[in-house]
């Protein structure tokens, strides 16, 4: 089964006013939506923009993987447990919040800044919290967070390009810019497609186009 969600539909956030713009692909704060709560492993996934000299203060997280990952700009980052890094397109930062960890995320630059950021729920909650970035990650190299038993997938394509969905219980296909056709089924930028037990799936790039794909057990 393959269910398309459209970029429109999702619900907005921030604080416009202070320069922070969101979109939520999934029941999220104020947006309670007791139909749209997860998909597998996935809870929320955020498309968050930050004007210059914007950013979230200091708040909580406990028992959720946190994968984020940068479309433009420098995502600067720092924590309870003493990490502080700067983000930058084509890295991947996973902040796995453990029991309970406090952060911080600015745009500290001088060019606005646009991240997805996917919340993922652990199989076994608590623990240390764990941070990582990895810096120039390869669409050949997926991304695998084993605590929520899920693997990122990233798909950069030329116009005409064919990408492979990997076959697994679960998939969630997320165009971050671009168009593409995924079975019968244009996507465009902010589109998603949650994918069900199919097998032997593409997408054929219209345009250039860069996805994020998770592969998720069942």
């Amino acid at each position: 089964m393959i269910d398309v969600r459209r970029s429109g539909d999702r619900y907005p956030g921030g604080e416009p006013g202070e320069g922070i713009e969101s979109l939520h692909a999934f029941s999220f704060g104020p947006h309670y939506d007791p139909d749209n709560l997860r998909f597998g492993a996935i809870l929320a996934c955020n498309e968050e923009r930050l004007a210059p000299g914007a950013g979230f203060d200091e708040h909580p997280h406990s028992h959720t993987e946190i994968v984020t990952w940068v479309v433009t700009g420098e995502l600067t980052h720092r924590d309870s447990t003493g990490h502080e890094s700067v983000v930058r397109p084509g890295d991947v930062q996973r902040l796995s919040s453990g029991g309970g960890v406090r952060h911080v995320e600015r745009n500290d630059g001088v060019e606005p800044l646009t991240f997805i950021q996917m919340w993922l729920a652990p199989r076994d909650p608590g623990g240390d919290p764990v941070y990582e970035v990895v810096h120039g990650i390869a669409d050949s190299t997926p991304y695998d967070v084993p605590a929520a038993g899920a693997m990122l997938h990233v798909r950069r394509l030329a116009a005409g390009e064919r990408g492979e969905v990997p076959t697994a219980p679960h998939a969630y296909v997320h165009v971050v810019r671009g168009e593409v056709r995924l079975g019968d089924t244009e996507l465009g930028d902010g589109d998603a497609a949650r994918i069900t037990a199919e097998t032997d799936l593409e997408v054929l790039a219209a345009t250039e186009a860069q996805l994020l794909i998770w592969e998720m057990g069942a």
